[in-house]
């Protein structure tokens, strides 16, 4: 095979990438799309769910899922895995917690 066969190949699979899926897709994101097409002679959409588990990895693998989370949610991935945060792990929600205003009180 040579340049000119790869450069029709991703050429076809752009062309054929119209209408595959539900959502538009900018025109960087189709020829990256369509040059995996072509070098891996795979079906666009098990690229894409390839795609989402390999974002998924590195966003869990690189702490980034987790920042996003305790942001908006205020809990980890793992915290989300075993249904309860680090402090009911670790028993901190068992004690009432202190009346500071009546602390120092008598």
């Amino acid at each position: 095979m040579t340049l000119e066969d790869l450069t029709a190949d991703v050429e076809d699979a752009y062309g054929d990438l119209d209408g595959t899926f539900g959502l538009d897709l900018d025109r960087e994101t189709r020829t990256e799309l369509a040059m995996l097409v072509a070098a891996m002679e795979a079906d666009p959409e098990e690229l894409v769910r390839r795609g989402i588990h390999a974002l998924f990895r590195s966003t869990v693998d690189t702490g980034d899922l987790d920042f996003q989370l305790r942001n908006g949610y205020d809990v980890t991935y793992d915290e989300y895995l075993m249904g309860m945060s680090y402090d009911e792990m670790a028993g901190g929600s068992q004690y009432p917690q202190r009346d500071d205003d009546r602390r120092y009180q008598m």
